[in-house]
């Protein structure tokens, strides 16, 4: 049984949210800095075990989990050509982390789709633009794609010459700690432009849609705070 503590919220962002009537507490969950190759399951024993009550739920960044799966993408092993130079160039900027608006991701992603895909995806972008529709090259490159992490030190030096791929089989990895530690989880890509629900534990009851509302805001922040787990509890009346 947890021991009673006060729920905290990141700066700018509230422990309260309402999902379809019902409000929930959000208590963001300060880690040490973890890295490539630790043990996840060590991590949220250690972090989350306190802290848990049956009926909570867990969140966690999808790049704590990559980082303990060595899902790791070395600078050097991703040559840029002269194809990911010129794209990148027509490609958009955002402050929500790196994009293939610079070239090493751009780069990326003709190695993980294949150059014929990737200039299409860039010509479709470019022309669904026009017409006030964005996103779309991400829709067709795959989330393989806009879920590298990585390659910039604007918040962490350590990242400056990795990329983070999405974590392997998220739902299972949610299974997992479930199985091992009691804990109901889903894993989420997230920044304070979207957020993405990677995965699950089969044992949660709530629809996708949600998951995806008690993280909305992206309570984890998206700086240096270190809170890569969040507790959410079902706030009683």
């Amino acid at each position: 049984m947890a021991t009673d503590f006060e729920f905290k919220a990141n700066e700018g962002k509230n422990v309260d949210i309402e999902v379809n009537g019902v409000t929930y507490m959000r208590h963001a969950i300060k880690t040490h800095f973890v890295k490539q190759g630790e043990s996840y399951i060590d991590v949220f024993r250690q972090y989350v075990s306190p802290l848990y009550e049956e009926g909570d739920i867990v969140s966690s960044s999808e790049k704590i989990i990559a980082l303990c799966q060595n899902r790791i993408v070395k600078r050097e092993e991703l040559p840029i050509g002269f194809w990911a130079n010129f794209l990148s160039k027509f490609a958009g900027k955002t402050t929500a982390g790196i994009g293939v608006g610079e070239p090493i991701k751009m780069q990326y992603a003709i190695s993980k789709c294949g150059l014929p895909k990737v200039i299409w995806a860039a010509f479709a972008g470019g022309v669904c633009k026009i017409f006030g529709k964005r996103g779309v090259f991400y829709e067709i490159v795959g989330q393989d794609v806009s879920g590298l992490d990585g390659f910039y030190d604007h918040v962490w030096d350590e990242y400056r010459d990795i990329g983070i791929e999405n974590p392997a089989n998220p739902t299972g990895v949610c299974n997992e700690i479930h199985d091992k530690l009691g804990m109901s989880m889903m894993i989420v890509d997230a920044n304070d432009l979207g957020q993405e629900v990677l995965g699950w534990s089969d044992d949660i009851k709530l629809t996708p849609e949600e998951l995806h509302g008690l993280i909305r805001d992206n309570p984890c922040g998206q700086g240096r705070e270190t809170t890569p787990i969040v507790l959410i509890r079902k706030k009683q009346n």
